[in-house]
């Protein structure tokens, strides 16, 4: 499996090109849809990775043409007082898929796993034992009949600092900046710590994860939705649509792990 150390920043293609290519997959995202709704099938995407690395771009490029009554994305605040008290997937549950819908959680119970334990909002014990209930509740899940896709969005600790830069910089973007996103740089290895040991941990058959090399953000976004159309089986798939480039989205490979 390949390296996050061989990162390469790919030069942007073509803006006319990336648009073309974007919108052949959207119309392709609303077949898939419409298929879903039919079969009153039930699919969730788990969207986690660095700060910066893109998952607001990507799940926007994913839901942009897809019916808003029948999708819905899922970016929750801080726990109140009464959800830290209570069992920690309870606050999800209320947001999981009904019937016929596609939900994207913009980071989602892996919170737990990696900003609340970096950042010290949670135990050594509460991470330990999320880390081994969590496989137990996607199986539930998954056998219940909810299609599950889990995507981890890396990128350089060079490409961050230059996006948080540009964030600090741009009137637009300034909302996405947090006192978490000032840290993330000085973090950086604790939350790689954190993002092995979970992706190891969670890693499974039923729920398996999918790494995303994230430093093209197009190139990213692309690929991100080309896995989500193979994975997701529905009738009158293009013939000529292209498999995603496993060097930009692959699986996570517990035995070879991640390295900087």
């Amino acid at each position: 499996m390949p390296k996050t150390a061989d990162y390469k920043a790919v030069p942007s293609r073509d803006g006319d090109a990336y648009e073309a290519t974007l919108h052949h997959l959207q119309v392709e995202l609303v077949k898939l849809q419409r298929h879903v709704i039919e079969r009153g099938q039930r699919v969730l995407v788990i969207f986690e990775g660095r700060d910066t690395a893109g998952k607001d771009g990507t799940i926007k490029r994913i839901v942009e043409h897809l019916s808003p009554r029948e999708t819905r994305v899922v970016a929750l605040g801080p726990p109140s007082a009464r959800e830290e008290h209570s069992w920690y997937f309870q606050r999800y549950v209320p947001y999981l898929p009904a019937d016929g819908e596609i939900v994207l959680f913009n980071r989602s119970w892996y919170n737990r796993a990696g900003v609340e334990r970096v950042m010290g909002f949670c135990t050594k014990a509460q991470t330990e034992e999320f880390l081994e209930a969590v496989p137990h509740f996607e199986a539930m899940l998954a056998h219940g009949g909810m299609s599950i896709l889990k995507y981890y969005l890396d990128i350089t600790k060079h490409e961050q600092k230059q996006r948080l830069a540009d964030r600090a910089k741009d009137p637009l973007k300034q909302w996405k900046l947090s006192p978490i996103d000032a840290k993330a740089s000085k973090l950086w290895d604790a939350y790689s710590k954190a993002r092995d040991r979970m992706l190891e941990r969670t890693h499974s058959t039923a729920c398996p994860w999918t790494v995303v090399r994230a430093d093209d953000k197009e190139r990213a976004r692309l690929n991100v939705i080309r896995d989500m159309l193979w994975r997701l089986d529905y009738p009158d798939r293009q013939k000529k649509l292209q498999r995603p480039n496993g060097d930009t989205v692959f699986p996570f490979d517990v035995a070879t792990g991640l390295a900087e």
